[in-house]
């Protein structure tokens, strides 16, 4: 993938001179010119989409008293799975914005279902023993998912290219730090072009947001000397807490369960959380 030239394009666009401007730009600022013209060049459908596949343009213009943005707090903002939304201050992975994620797996795979279920388009890095069919029972949707199970030697410059065309970027470090400097470089890139970066297994400085999963439960498995370790895995409780700059740590309770073929996430009260045990057993299972 080569990267794109559209903001320096666009640069160049806003900054021409007041006579030579369109209409509909005339009288406003250098930067609102620049979001006008990405919100336009966001709604043209990419090779083989429809443009009724897209999500509508936002407000053309700006007005004073009248704002082009949706009403929602919602916009600008990634999809998480529905008992996650409230963890999180605006409900989602806000657009633009770094997330580092570890512990359970699932938390990883909710993100990537929720996204592409969502219609759109994640990048995995770095991960080749990703469970797929636990994604796909989340409700994933594997024609807008791509896999880089081996990134080579910097898997970092790989994440980086991607932020231009895909709305999600996974990046699995391999237990490796990211130098400052390059973190921000790259951060800068993912705010520019509107896509959002979650890395794992390594240390990422100056993340907006971390996300942590650790299983406090299980149902199926038999815990009686004669069962213990036997049965079927039928759900997962986990503890998830989430970190930021401007807020105080959250943490929630839910249950990763299956249903009907499907897996589902549900909050589930303190009082009613399993007692702890065997996690290493759902890691197995793919959950």
């Amino acid at each position: 993938m080569v990267p794109s030239d559209r903001g320096v394009e666009l640069a160049d666009v806003a900054a021409v001179p007041e006579s030579a401007v369109p209409p509909e730009l005339s009288g406003l600022s250098r930067q609102e010119r620049l979001d006008f013209l990405r919100r336009r060049m966001a709604a043209v459908p990419a090779r083989g989409e429809s443009v009724a596949n897209r999500a509508p343009m936002e407000g053309a213009l700006h007005t004073p008293g009248k704002s082009s943005a949706p009403d929602s707090d919602t916009a600008g903002v990634l999809p998480v799975p529905a008992a996650l939304a409230d963890l999180l201050p605006r409900g989602g992975l806000v657009r633009g914005s770094v997330v580092s994620v570890s512990g359970a797996t699932s938390l990883l795979l909710g993100l990537v279902a929720s996204v592409t279920a969502d219609g759109g388009h994640v990048a995995v890095i770095g991960h080749p023993q990703l469970g797929l069919l636990a994604a796909v029972e989340m409700g994933a949707q594997l024609e807008r998912l791509a896999l880089i199970p081996d990134p080579g030697a910097d898997p970092v410059e790989i994440a980086a290219v991607l932020l231009d065309g895909m709305d999600l970027v996974v990046l699995g470090l391999g237990g490796a730090s990211v130098a400052p400097s390059r973190a921000r470089a790259v951060v800068a890139r993912a705010r520019s072009k509107g896509s959002t970066l979650v890395v794992t297994d390594g240390h990422w400085d100056g993340a907006e947001m971390r996300l942590d999963a650790r299983v406090r439960g299980y149902a199926g498995l038999g815990k009686g000397s004669q069962e213990r370790g036997c049965g079927r895995l039928r759900s997962l409780s986990l503890a998830v807490c989430a970190r930021g700059r401007s807020f105080q740590p959250r943490t929630t309770r839910l249950d990763v369960r299956s249903a009907q073929g499907r897996v589902e996430w549900v909050n589930t009260p303190d009082t009613a959380l399993p007692e702890a045990g065997f996690p290493e057993a759902a890691e197995v299972v793919g959950l």
